[in-house]
């Protein structure tokens, strides 16, 4: 396990997760915090009891005397240089853990593609997509856009239905993928640059 430090932890926020962790009846518990997905241009987060075990190798761990924090691999950098603190938030009365945290969610910006979608290329992927795919993916409320073809290359992204759907890497590889290679096989790769995070129900890569 790495043990860099990633996070801070207040006195305050410490002595709090410390009470709360008393009341549990399992032993050799952790707190985990993780990056759950994202809201209004800020990270969301699961804070949670789990026992050490079943932290990973390449999950970071750090101890704050006798409390041991673990940060899923995945979470590392987006919670470096965070802080775990307690507070009241605004219009509420009880004291809680606020996670201060530097880092912000990267908005992807389709325009940094490299390709496009003026080509002959391109213009059979899309035709793929408006024949085949979206009037199957649509029944669930989804839909599949090109945004651009590069070389072999097609970049595609997910929204509506389909958008934070844990079922997404199948349907763009089981789907998507086969469909569009199976018709234009001079495209042999497809990038998914959808922002699963935004989704109603995130999931990790």
């Amino acid at each position: 396990m790495q043990t860099n430090d990633v996070i801070d932890i207040t006195v305050g926020a410490s002595e709090y997760i410390m009470k709360a962790l008393a009341g549990e009846q399992e032993q050799d518990l952790g707190l985990f915090i993780e990056v759950s997905g994202e809201f209004n241009g800020e990270y969301a987060y699961d804070l949670y009891f789990e026992n050490l075990s079943d932290a990973s190798e390449s999950d970071n761990v750090q101890e704050f005397e006798s409390l041991k924090v673990v940060i899923p691999k995945n979470s590392v950098a987006s919670l470096k240089g965070a802080t775990l603190d307690l507070g009241v938030k605004e219009n509420e009365s009880d004291a809680q853990l606020i996670l201060i945290n530097p880092n912000r969610p990267v908005t992807f910006d389709p325009a940094s593609l490299p390709g496009d979608l003026e080509s002959k290329l391109a213009k059979r992927v899309l035709k793929v997509l408006e024949e085949e795919i979206n009037p199957v993916i649509s029944s669930h409320g989804g839909a599949a856009e090109l945004l651009s073809v590069d070389g072999s290359t097609a970049y595609i992204r997910l929204s509506g239905g389909c958008q934070g759907c844990a079922m997404s890497q199948i349907t763009l590889s089981d789907g998507i993928e086969v469909a569009i290679k199976e018709a234009v096989p001079e495209i042999t790769e497809l990038v998914d640059v959808t922002n699963h995070f935004a989704g109603t129900s995130p999931y990790f890569h």
